[in-house]
């Protein structure tokens, strides 16, 4: 089973890296910086664009000293494992700086700073995902590179112009995560979560397309933007929320660490 779900994975992955060469340049959208609600509060431009972003720094830190004291908080039983985490709410953090920072003045320069902590994050759920399931000494070596890939996908649509490569990352990031969550056996309990998280940041994308709808919906009071901030940040609840109710399969333990 482990087998034929690492090769799906593997054929998915090389679609998307042969339809990132097959088709042409794609520029960032200039329409893309233009939200529905542009209202300001107490001297904040954009303000519920920006305030909103607040979940994501108190989710990150508190995810972030959790993972100090995993021991008493946290079940997490390989090292690389804990980077792999640590990594996780770092970007996490760092998103309600660069989103915020980002919706102060929407353009194509701020936009790097908002999308480079939340590739960070996908890259490291992915990795974490690789440890858990499929093999822990590779996940492990993948945790950099796949960063790394996320950084310079965003590099590269800056510099560039394109945002292709940014796409495939997080679109693969996207799709893999819940399918390594529903194709894999686990090593933990509570395996499910997984597909909660994954379902609340397609409804934040949901929420994020229909921006305008959404605030015309509510009577100006608030925006898709801003719904969608909120249920993003809900990924990074609900995976806290499972490590620390989440228990070893003894067995894949065992196998995993003998691998």
């Amino acid at each position: 089973m482990r087998k034929y779900s690492v090769q799906a994975l593997l054929l998915t992955f090389v679609s998307f890296l042969l339809l990132f060469l097959l088709s042409p340049s794609i520029p960032q959208p200039q329409w893309y910086h233009h939200f529905a609600d542009n209202r300001s509060f107490f001297g904040i431009p954009n303000a519920l664009n920006v305030i909103s972003n607040f979940p994501f720094m108190v989710i990150g830190l508190i995810g972030l000293v959790l993972c100090h004291r995993r021991s008493s908080y946290f079940n997490i039983s390989l090292e690389g494992e804990l980077w792999g985490w640590k990594c996780f709410y770092a970007g996490v953090t760092s998103v309600a700086f660069g989103s915020s920072y980002y919706h102060l003045h929407p353009d194509d320069a701020s936009l790097l700073w908002d999308r480079i902590p939340m590739t960070v994050a996908f890259a490291s759920l992915m990795a974490i995902l690789i440890i858990e399931r499929i093999d822990a000494k590779k996940g492990i070596h993948a945790i950099v590179p796949l960063i790394l890939i996320g950084i310079i996908s965003n590099v590269y649509w800056r510099f560039f112009g394109d945002i292709r490569l940014y796409v495939l990352a997080q679109s693969a990031a996207c799709i893999a995560v819940p399918l390594m969550a529903t194709l894999l056996p686990p090593m933990y309990t509570h395996s499910p979560y997984w597909l909660w998280a994954s379902g609340f940041y397609l409804l934040a994308m949901l929420q994020e397309t229909t921006d305008r709808v959404i605030y015309a919906f509510t009577f100006h009071t608030v925006s898709g933007h801003t719904l969608k901030h909120l249920s993003a940040a809900m990924v990074p609840v609900i995976l806290t929320l499972m490590l620390a109710k989440r228990s070893v399969y003894s067995e894949k333990l065992l196998h995993v660490c003998n691998t």
